[in-house]
């Protein structure tokens, strides 16, 4: 089912000009922009992937991932086959680089499916959800009016108009800052910075937010780089989750690992001014439990993307009572 995309303008010849995403896609007729997710036929542009989903899943919450959201529970997991990134480290590549198999999902159906399975709501993740913004804009809506929570995992390229019409139907996002080296995101991911850090800083103000920072041997993993981003994050909201992630060689970066003790340094610069800061993807388990930035105290354990303890009530310390920055 195809639906007229929300944020474009008309040009001569039938042409068309996206402006959903900072790239601004000039699109010939009969052809797609560089997301894949939006298609120009006869000079009206369509959202070419509305509710065609490569996945349906039952997520921990804290695969997304968000520690400070819900600890504890399921969420339902969906996705586009698009991307407006072009990264060349990308896990998920054979579902946002490429044309990949989908399936029909309405909004009315995604949302029986997450009350079905006793989900707190919807993530739209795997690939870049905002690509698949019209389906969204309907889901969330529909499963807003249902009680469920609308989480985006998201790489935050997006222009500031459509973010703010969006983000009142949001509850939660998870936005990769992938460096804050602005040639890194021209050279490695077809992209620019300064539209990320603000989707940030101003989704921030309106949901739950956590970051995600994936440290790529020899590529954006310098003190320097560590700094920018610990100061850049502590100036908008020290109490913003920071998750460093570690890298392993995937689609067309076979770069070595992340070494573990580049991440416990990436860790230790930042928690100088971040309160809490969390490495993934290693077996570090204490990188992963959530500590009282008051009293030091441990509040969440977790086991993998499992929580097998929690020492807070009502939002607040079971020790010291202070309030956390952590909902449900």
């Amino acid at each position: 089912m195809n639906k007229e995309a929300l944020y474009y303008e008309k040009l001569e010849d039938k042409k068309v000009r996206c402006s959903l995403c900072p790239h601004y896609c000039i699109i010939k007729d009969g052809k797609i922009g560089i997301c894949m997710g939006k298609e120009n036929k006869g000079g009206i542009l369509y959202s070419k992937n509305y509710a065609l989903t490569t996945s349906v899943a039952v997520d921990p919450i804290e695969k997304k991932p968000l520690y400070h959201f819900y600890p504890g529970t399921d969420i339902l997991s969906i996705s586009p086959n698009s991307c407006n990134l072009s990264c060349k480290f990308c896990q998920n590549w054979q579902i946002s680089q490429m044309e990949a198999p989908t399936q029909y999902l309405s909004p009315e159906r995604a949302v029986e499916l997450a009350k079905k399975y006793n989900s707190i709501g919807i993530s739209y993740t795997y690939t870049e959800p905002l690509t698949w913004y019209e389906y969204i804009l309907d889901t969330a809506g529909m499963a807003k009016r249902e009680g469920l929570k609308n989480v985006l995992v998201t790489n935050g390229f997006i222009n500031e108009e459509p973010l703010l019409k969006i983000l009142p139907l949001i509850d939660a996002m998870n936005i990769d800052v992938k460096s804050m080296d602005g040639s890194f995101y021209r050279k490695i991911c077809s992209a620019q910075l300064a539209p990320v850090l603000k989707t940030v800083e101003l989704s921030q103000k309106s949901c739950h937010v956590e970051i995600t920072n994936l440290i790529i041997t020899t590529l954006n993993d310098s003190d320097e780089l560590f700094h920018k981003l610990t100061d850049w994050l502590a100036s908008v909201n020290p109490n913003i989750p920071l998750h460093f992630s570690r890298y392993f060689p995937n689609y067309k970066l076979s770069l070595p690992p992340t070494p573990l003790d580049t991440l416990k340094r990436a860790r230790d610069i930042a928690a100088n001014k971040i309160n809490y800061v969390y490495v993934g993807n290693v077996r570090e388990i204490e990188w992963n439990n959530t500590y009282c930035h008051n009293c030091k105290k441990l509040i969440i354990s977790r086991e993998g993307y499992s929580v097998a303890e929690k020492n807070y009530h009502e939002g607040k310390c079971n020790f010291c009572g202070t309030a956390l920055p952590i909902i449900g």
